[in-house]
């Protein structure tokens, strides 16, 4: 029978002014790995990664959403907090919140447009 586990799944995030969108994500808590003219890949820790490209798509930035699941959310809020990234790029910040889904989550928008949901389970 052939070996079909799965390693890994990336997705691909649009930027709209990639060298900024590469700064905010350094800011937010991401580590840069490899990058080139069209693409920069970051992780955190050893299962959480993107590949941001130099591609910008109003409507599908403006819809892609990205879920982050962490240990602590009230950390990652002071974090984003202490980077000023609503101040210094302009997002969009929204608290944290107990969902009725189970989950305590904050929103922060990129400078593209895309939403990311930070939480954790509760």
């Amino acid at each position: 029978m052939a070996n079909l586990n799965s390693v890994e799944l990336k997705t691909f995030v649009p930027a709209r002014d990639f060298q900024l969108s590469q700064r905010f994500y350094r800011d937010l808590g991401f580590t840069p790995g490899w990058s080139d003219e069209q693409l920069a890949y970051f992780s955190h820790g050893d299962h959480c990664a993107f590949l941001l490209q130099d591609l910008y798509v109003k409507d599908w930035a403006e819809n892609c959403m990205m879920h982050l699941l962490v240990e602590d959310v009230d950390a990652w809020w002071e974090q984003v907090q202490k980077a000023d990234l609503a101040e210094r790029y302009g997002v969009r910040l929204i608290p944290p919140q107990d969902q009725p889904w189970g989950m305590r989550d904050f929103i922060v928008f990129d400078p593209s447009g895309v939403l990311w949901r930070i939480a954790q389970n509760i």
